[in-house]
């Protein structure tokens, strides 16, 4: 009979004379992810723009009664969940309206707004210092949601 292993989970070890700070009481909110969740009134071509003009892709799917209603599409740990519009609220609706989605990569934003460019898509603003000092370009989607890339140290 052959005998399994056992594999056992070693603590990280402990530095010695270091403390960890004391948290804030109550302690505050600290996050590991945050995803958006964008009503789009065209799916497929949402879908389509997210992954061919800036390179997420597609993840898990929604459906309801066979037809895809929402999908999460990846791009490293970070979620853009898109969602078709039901047009219950008109389809005149505008979307993106004083909403501004900011993603930082460590990946050259340069050639990433040069590739948005070389398929036709306009920038909002070209890659630049912001008065803060980041390096950064925005763009805005096809349902007018607007989103600024910044250039990670």
């Amino acid at each position: 009979m052959a005998t399994r292993k056992k594999t056992t989970r070693r603590a990280a070890p402990r530095r010695t004379g270091a403390r960890r700070p004391q948290r804030q009481q109550p302690e505050s909110l600290r996050l590991r992810s945050l995803a958006v969740s964008l009503t789009v009134n065209d799916l497929e071509r949402s879908i389509a723009w997210y992954r061919d003009m800036l390179g997420f892709t597609p993840g898990e799917r929604w459906e309801d009664a066979g037809r895809v209603r929402g999908i999460q599409m990846k791009a490293g740990s970070c979620d853009i969940m898109l969602n078709q519009d039901d047009f219950a609220k008109g389809r005149d609706r505008r979307k993106g309206d004083g909403f501004r989605v900011w993603v930082e990569t460590v990946q050259d934003i340069n050639a990433i707004a040069a590739r948005v460019k070389s398929r036709g898509w306009p920038l909002d603003r070209e890659p630049s210092n912001t008065p803060w000092g980041d390096w950064a370009f925005a763009l805005t989607d096809p349902d007018g949601f607007k989103l600024t890339f910044i250039q990670a140290e």
